[in-house]
């Protein structure tokens, strides 16, 4: 049998148990190593005896997953301590949302776009639909767990090795490969507060020979949608009437409303709620101290999309003779989402001229808005609210050869991965150019919304489309092997090389590019480059007890240059049970193809407008955070963030059964690409070129905002730093095994660092800031009875508190509090291959904590709104 393909099974039961219960050094003597062949680890290309390397690496097996209670990759990941801000789900997924069911990690809170995913150690297509329009990221949803053998972690930036992206750390997703029989397993699930029920069924089989090897994977997953209504924390956007004794509570509710707030087109200040004729505006939604018709758009949003995914994995070998293998690695899904959102509100887009037969003053000229031109603030709910549909197809093949001659081994591939995605909005979107076609023609009533025929509703109404691309073609190739022996043991060198081109293209329809869809947002981006890099890696020994590792990677992209990242990296083992660590080196993050080739889009960030609420005080909220159009478009002299980084950490084996970790980290990023709008806004807003503004008659009124021009820039600096901890202790008791485990993050410094208008720099967030934890940790234990028939595991998941938004603090304010979940399941093994488990996450279904900022009333991004979700699993081999 090819040698490569098989590694001796007690050594691979010894390495897989080192990494669930350990992250430290683990010595093998000399009599073991004649057993042991070497083994590609995460972080080094360069095939090792042990899978303890100099860099801090955590993996998770498939087993660690199964107890965690998720039923998806990105569950999983929102859980780990080392997640920070940056990390998004499908929660949170709207009709505005330029992501809808894509999710991503964050480690360190540095971005997706800063973690590089990795599957089998190969790069994968990032998705052709950004996040927050210019965010690029791999959509981890394409990966169901039953594929995943393990998933390793590396903790320290890595682009010495792997290239862009990999600036706070690498998860590389191994799949299963080693499968022989068949195994069958189901899920099914629900929330204990409506909602979010799940179903997961997943067919896994496979068998070797001499020669051959086959893993098949199939696995469908299926998610009810989550509506805020479904929340009594988030049914209401009117935070106000939801905690009336709460003094710092706001109404969120939109200013757009039904029929709406009729305003003079010559000054939009000057309006009144829509209480004219046979629609009127309801009164609990008049708002007299702004002359506005509100509307709570809340109930009829998303919180969690509902979503349905198919997936096919193969995993193949082929042995030609003793020293050459074929390999092919084959996935696939089809993903479909469903968003709801709220009819299309519009904010004096919309015209009618004072001569109009369904002006609503036609009829009373002691009006003051007689014969005048008006326009209007209204929700265009007689179309139905919104609903958005997204079909995802992702595709990856990989084949290559690897062999080995002497000592040495070698590894080529081509890879070709495509993910394609169609967006389609299916029921409440207006054509805003048939909409005023429509009131000029006197066809539709905006203000008498029950007067309007089926034919006027159907002319308005319209369906957007949007269609991305994106497409990753890699060339790779890599040998290593020992170069000469040294009196510690053979140095080993890795070199290798690859040729990647990308693209991307993510095209709405022609009525988005018109500017004739009102109420949504879609992006607009066009981009390809192809890169060569070249990289080697040196294993020094040079003592028994201390190896060196030396790093360096050279690339050249097509778009905006070169650049070459070392990194230096130890391990020493002065006793047999204690071991340090450390690393250095840069890593590099290139321009996503968003970021340098995006078209004009349309953006609805909340803001505050400071220009207006200094000029004339809280007209209409100006002084209060409140969504306005900001356009966005690609900037192509952006040049890559930079970084550099540093790990220091012990290793210590206190006993066989107790073991602990300690490792610091420090990264220091420059030229973060980034954008901030609040801060041009601010900045830049009594300028016509930066900000569009309606006319005002009231003396020092700049007038309302239209729309606010911004892009990406090399925008500032980013430093952070702090401690990781990793305890596991196993017990062996007349109760059977227990194993207990913690695992802490502790972030000591987070400075985001931006420009102040003055030639300076301020701290935009730091450690303890709005959705910025300084401390998050998880602590669990895992119990077998004796005779091995059952099983429990649980665990409690600690976030941290931190700020309120700084849009809203105040004296008075609290911080958001803690939060704390916590995980368990029971597992009964008494019959022959089966397992039978039944778990809860969020057992005691705890709320988020309170969130000032916006409507649902928590920070989205960092909590969880599920709630308690109650599981029955059964898997059974044969």
């Amino acid at each position: 049998m090819f040698k490569l393909s098989k590694i001796n099974r007690s050594v691979l039961l010894y390495t897989s148990a080192t990494l669930f219960t350990s992250t430290g050094f683990s010595a093998i003597s000399a009599e073991d190593e004649t057993d042991i062949e070497r083994i590609e680890v995460t972080g080094s290309h360069i095939k090792r005896t042990d899978m303890e390397g100099p860099s801090p690496l955590t993996s998770l097996s498939a087993d660690d997953i199964a107890k965690s209670g998720v039923t998806d990759l990105i569950s999983l990941f929102t859980k780990l301590p080392i997640a920070g801000q940056g990390t998004f789900s499908t929660q949170a997924n709207s009709s505005d949302d330029t992501a809808n069911g894509g999710s991503s990690v964050s480690l360190r809170g540095l971005g997706a776009d800063s973690t590089l995913i990795l599957v089998n150690g190969r790069r994968v297509s990032v998705s052709p639909f950004a996040k927050g329009i210019d965010t690029a990221f791999v959509d981890i949803n394409n990966i169901p767990l039953a594929a995943i053998k393990r998933v390793d972690i590396l903790k320290d930036g890595a682009s010495a090795t792997y290239g862009s992206d990999a600036i706070a750390g690498v998860i590389n997703i191994i799949l299963r490969d080693d499968i022989e029989g068949v195994e069958i397993s189901a899920k099914i699930g629900d929330t204990a507060d409506g909602g979010g029920e799940e179903e997961n069924v997943s067919l896994v089989w496979g068998n070797s020979t001499e020669t051959t090897s086959h893993t098949f994977v199939l696995d469908y997953f299926r998610r009810g949608e989550i509506l805020y209504a479904d929340r009594d924390y988030s049914e209401s956007a009117n935070q106000a009437a939801q905690r009336p004794n709460d003094e710092f509570a706001t109404d969120f509710r939109s200013s757009s409303g039904i029929p709406g707030t009729i305003a003079l087109a010559s000054d939009p200040t000057v309006r009144l709620p829509d209480t004219f004729g046979n629609d009127h505006c309801p009164a609990e939604d008049i708002d007299t101290a702004n002359n506005l018709c509100r509307y709570d758009y809340a109930p009829h949003m998303s919180m969690v999309p509902q979503t349905e995914r198919f997936s096919y994995n193969y995993m193949g070998k082929y042995e030609i003779n003793d020293n050459l293998e074929f390999f092919t690695e084959l996935n696939g899904q089809n993903a479909k989402t469903m968003i709801r959102g709220a009819g299309s509100p519009s904010f004096n887009e919309l015209f009618m001229s004072g001569d109009n037969a369904n002006h609503p003053m036609a009829d009373d000229p002691t009006h003051p808005f007689y014969m005048q031109d008006l326009t209007m603030r209204r929700r265009m709910v007689d179309i139905g609210n919104r609903k958005k549909e997204v079909d995802t197809d992702y595709y990856r093949v990989i084949t290559g050869l690897r062999g080995e001659f002497g000592e040495w081994n070698w590894e080529a591939a081509y890879s070709y991965i495509k993910s394609e995605s169609v967006e389609m909005g299916v029921d409440g979107y207006p054509n805003s150019q048939r909409v005023q076609e429509a009131i000029d023609s006197e066809l539709w009533n905006p203000f008498e919304p029950s007067s309007n025929s089926a034919e006027a509703l159907a002319y308005i109404e319209t369906n957007t489309t949007r269609v991305g691309k994106s497409t990753n073609k890699t060339i790779d190739a890599k040998i290593s092997g020992p170069v000469f022996e040294m009196p510690a043991g053979d140095l080993m060198i890795g070199v290798g090389a690859e040729y990647r081109e990308e693209s991307i293209s993510d095209n709405p329809d022609d009525q988005f590019l018109r500017g004739n869809v009102f109420g949504t947002e879609a992006t607009q981006a066009n981009g390809s480059r192809d890169n060569t890099a070249i990289f080697a890696e040196l294993a020094i020994p040079v003592l028994d007890s201390l190896e060196v590792q030396l790093a360096v990677r050279h690339e050249d992209y097509s778009d905006f240059g070169t650049t070459t990242d070392p990194k230096v990296s130890f391990l020493w083992a002065p006793l047999d049970n204690l071991s340090l660590r450390g690393s250095y080196g840069t890593a590099f993050r290139a321009p996503s193809l968003h970021q340098l080739g995006l078209g004009r889009t349309d953006e609805s960030p909340n803001l505050v407008d400071t220009v207006r609420c200094d000029a004339v005080g809280n007209i209409n909220k100006a002084c209060e955070p409140q969504e306005y159009t900001a356009v966005f478009e690609g900037n192509p002299d952006l040049g890559p963030e930079e970084s550099t980084s540093y790990n220091l950490g012990v290793v210590y084996n206190v006993t066989d059964n107790l073991s602990f970790s300690v490792d610091y980290y420090s990264y220091e990023i420059e030229d973060i690409i980034d954008s901030d709008t609040q801060f041009v806004f601010s900045n830049f807003g009594a300028d016509p070129d930066v900000v569009e503004r309606l006319p005002s008659t009231l003396p020092g009124d700049p007038g309302e905002v239209v729309q606010i021009f911004d892009s990406f820039q090399n925008i500032g600096d980013l430093d952070t730093s702090g401690l990781d901890f990793d305890l596991r202790w196993n017990l062996d008791t007349g109760m059977g095994q227990f194993k207990l485990s913690y695992v802490l993050n502790y972030v000591l410094e987070y400075e985001d660092k931006r420009p102040d208008g003055n030639g300076g720099q301020r701290i935009d967030t730091e450690a303890g800031d709005f959705e910025q934890p300084e401390f998050r940790w998880t602590a669990g234990v895992d119990w077998i009875s004796g005779n091995g028939n059952i099983g429990a595991n649980a665990a409690i998941n600690y976030i941290d508190e931190f700020e309120q938004d700084a849009s809203v603090q105040a004296p008075g304010i609290s911080s958001l509090d803690s939060f704390v979940t916590v995980d368990a399941a029971v597992n009964y093994y008494g019959f022959e291959n089966t397992v039978f488990t039944l778990g809860a996450t969020n057992l005691f279904n705890e709320e988020p904590p309170f969130a000032y900022h916006d409507f649902m009333g928590f920070a989205v991004n960092v909590h969880s709104g599920q709630g308690q979700f109650a599981y029955l699993r059964a898997s059974y081999k044969f």
